[in-house]
């Protein structure tokens, strides 16, 4: 049976783990070669050898240009060209303004904002010689709404979002689409249960008190939309965010109130 993405080639950052992996998995499931790219090199090895030929490893740091270009070169060497990305990497860190650390706050900047630029930058050329794709930049809820103690998280999302708007612009000439996902309480490390430096606990079980469907989302729900995303069938969208969040920011107000420390 032919997959949704077959024939496509993809490159997925920050895809050794978590919602990364998810992606790269149901990529080749729809058909897609994959190069999974991610600073965690032995776990990217791995996963890419448990996907077969129709993936490759490769050792990113997105906030590296060298590095970049490389992963994208790889692509075009390994499977002969580069019909998607998926800017998934990303980090948080949790803390007030006030007591911030001005290295904390640069680090994510430059991981979840430099990064999707970096990675867009240095794939267009290789979109632009396949006649055109689709980038899927992976944004948050939180970069559509404030949450205290976590801005440097918040600032990356909502720049991620208008990153990938002005892409979609400058990049639809070339038949290349730009579109974002927002997700909400996805299930993986980010919605842990963990006590935080000042011993606050975040207990995973409040986030169910906010989302409308009563659970948290997982990763192979947010794979499934970014293959949406990647593929023909989405061929009139871009420049627009995709919320995927259970209805948590369709709700009143005060479900917004932050959790203490929360990326969400």
């Amino acid at each position: 049976m032919t997959g949704r993405l077959s024939s496509k080639v993809a490159l997925i950052s920050g895809a050794a783990r978590g919602m990364g992996a998810s992606h790269a998995r149901v990529f080749v499931e729809e058909g897609a070669s994959v190069v999974v790219a991610d600073l965690l090199t032995g776990e990217a090895e791995s996963l890419a050898e448990s996907l077969g030929s129709a993936a490759v490893a490769a050792t990113l740091d997105v906030t590296d240009e060298a590095s970049w270009r490389a992963t994208v070169a790889l692509a075009e060497e390994r499977f002969g060209g580069l019909d998607i990305l998926v800017n998934n990497a990303g980090i948080v860190t949790s803390s007030p303004i006030e007591t911030t650390p001005l290295a904390e706050y640069r680090k994510v900047i430059e991981v979840n904002q430099f990064g999707v630029f970096l990675g867009m930058q240095a794939a267009i050329g290789a979109l632009r010689r396949r006649g055109g794709g689709s980038i899927v930049n992976i944004a948050s809820i939180d970069g559509m709404v404030a949450m205290a103690n976590v801005a440097s998280y918040i600032s990356s999302k909502f720049a991620v979002r208008g990153l990938t708007k002005t892409a979609a612009l400058e990049l639809a000439v070339d038949g290349i689409r730009v579109n974002a996902i927002c997700p909400g309480a996805i299930d993986t490390t980010m919605t842990a249960a963990r006590t935080l430096p000042d011993g606050t606990t975040i207990d995973p079980k409040v986030l169910l008190a906010r989302v409308p469907l009563g659970r948290v989302g997982s990763p192979r729900e947010v794979s499934l939309l970014a293959v949406y995303l990647a593929s023909d069938e989405s061929s009139f969208c871009t420049g627009s965010d995709f919320v995927i969040d259970g209805g948590w920011i369709s709700g009143p107000m005060e479900q917004l109130a932050p959790i203490p420390g929360s990326g969400v």
